[in-house]
């Protein structure tokens, strides 16, 4: 199991917004204080894919420096597995959820988030979910 946490898109977007979500900006800052942000592709393809042209580089920058789990063909074929195991359980997820799901599951990664699949994912699938501690600082056992 690893303590890094891997940072769901949702909340690198809200965080990186000018106007963005306080918490998240404070949440994700606590996990960059500590070198416990994780990058994967599905991740990086959300956030740069629906950035805007004056940000791209400088968020390509930023995702540069971060820890980054790549996926194998073994993931992507769990994440086929996860999916049927989902919408056998009656739920339907976004493919990069699943596979950011499978990719957290496969290597014990905690998984800050705030989309509801994630929550609904972590009682199926056993993921654990990240909650920052106190003004965003990073919490061991959050």
């Amino acid at each position: 199991m690893s303590d890094l946490v891997l940072v769901d898109s949702c909340m690198w977007i809200h965080a990186l917004r000018l106007k963005g979500d306080r918490d998240a900006k404070l949440g994700i800052n606590g996990l960059l204080q500590e070198y416990m942000a994780l990058l994967c592709g599905p991740v990086e393809l959300e956030v740069l894919g629906g950035a805007g042209k004056n940000e791209r580089k400088k968020i390509k920058d930023y995702f540069d420096i971060l820890p980054y789990r790549k996926s194998d063909h073994k993931i992507w074929r769990a994440a086929v597995e996860t999916s049927w195991l989902l919408r056998d359980h009656g739920l339907s997820v976004p493919w990069n959820d699943a596979i950011i799901a499978t990719i957290a599951q496969a290597y014990g990664y905690r998984v800050y988030s705030e989309d509801k699949h994630f929550r609904a994912m972590a009682e199926i699938l056993g993921i654990r979910l990240y909650k920052p501690g106190y003004m965003g600082m990073y919490d061991p056992h959050g």
